[in-house]
């Protein structure tokens, strides 16, 4: 699995640097530091869907769970946010550690992976909702033959994408934990994991459990998809910072089919090189030449280091200052 990641990261990182140098690195750069200080901007504007990420776990929280639950949420989605940007295992991580800090924050770990897996789920529930919002605003556009083929992409993006993620639904429905220990078991030819078997079963009955409570099940997909609505400001202002203003009808665009193609490279980590290769197949709705949707790319990567180096340093300090 580390050899994958490995080369998907690789795969990643040449398929980046390709595209800078072949759009002119110089320019590009120019382009992303006409923004200035509003990268600042960008990053504290970010914290707005970030804390809506967090909110949408919070609904999920049973009463009591931990003591500051909102604080918990908000670091938990910030550490899985920043592991899911900079760290090898790329988006299969964060969730991870996010179920890990929650559990040692004193919520119980088949609960704790419970709320971080359907959350989760939910959340990518969201993304396809607003991917597909996407391909209807490019459909209302005028039909040329770059728009068909950019909905086409944009269609297999949130088609995979919904693959997935029903995939893994349907999994969670079935007790996707014990069957995936068991499985591992039998490959790994041992059957001395009795009291590991025994946590899966706690899981898969508490995300049972969390599925069955109707409410906070849809408070916390609404507060998802309204974190992706908001997200796409992000473009907005990162185009308006570098002289390139567009609609937020057309940032919404640009937002909504470019996280389609990212949540698509979910194995990719952090999605290098696929990000920037949809922008800049998107870059033509908007009028835009390669080298801003580049910058664009970049400011957004800005971001994450910006936020997300904090978050990973955080998450190692966490692993020792808090209770196992």
């Amino acid at each position: 699995m580390r050899r994958l990641g490995s080369w998907l990261l690789t795969a990643g990182l040449l398929l980046f640097l390709a595209l800078l140098v072949s759009q002119g690195l110089p320019a590009i750069l120019a382009t992303l530091a006409a923004a200035g200080w509003g990268l600042l901007a960008v990053t504290a504007f970010h914290l707005v869907p970030l804390l809506l990420d967090a909110l949408a776990i919070r609904v999920l929280y049973r009463h009591g769970q931990t003591q500051h639950v909102l604080i918990d949420a908000v670091l938990t989605r910030w550490i899985g946010e920043s592991a899911n940007s900079l760290m090898p295992a790329g988006q299969l991580g964060g969730p991870v550690f996010m179920a890990r800090y929650l559990a040692r924050r004193g919520m119980p770990l088949s609960q704790a992976a419970a709320v971080i897996t359907v959350s989760t789920t939910l959340q990518t529930f969201g993304q396809i909702l607003f991917a597909l919002l996407g391909v209807l605003l490019l459909g209302a556009r005028a039909g040329g033959l770059s728009e068909h083929a950019l909905r086409n992409m944009a269609l297999a993006a949130s088609g995979f994408l919904a693959l997935q993620i029903v995939g893994f639904y349907y999994l969670q429905r079935r007790g996707f934990f014990s069957k995936l220990l068991r499985l591992v078991s039998r490959l790994a030819g041992t059957q001395r994991w009795s009291g590991l078997m025994i946590q899966a079963q706690a899981i898969d009955a508490a995300v049972q459990e969390t599925y069955s409570r109707t409410a906070p099940v849809a408070w916390s997909f609404l507060a998802s998809l309204i974190g992706w609505l908001v997200g796409a400001g992000e473009v907005y202002l990162i185009l308006f910072f570098i002289g390139h203003p567009v609609s937020g009808v057309t940032a919404l665009l640009l937002e909504s089919l470019g996280q389609a193609v990212r949540g698509a490279a979910f194995a990719v980590p952090g999605a290098l090189g696929v990000q920037e290769t949809g922008y800049v197949l998107l870059a033509p709705l908007a009028g835009l030449s390669p080298e801003v949707a580049l910058a664009l790319s970049l400011a957004k990567r800005v971001r994450e280091l910006v936020l997300g180096l904090p978050g990973v340093l955080y998450l190692r300090l966490a692993r020792g200052a808090l209770p196992a």
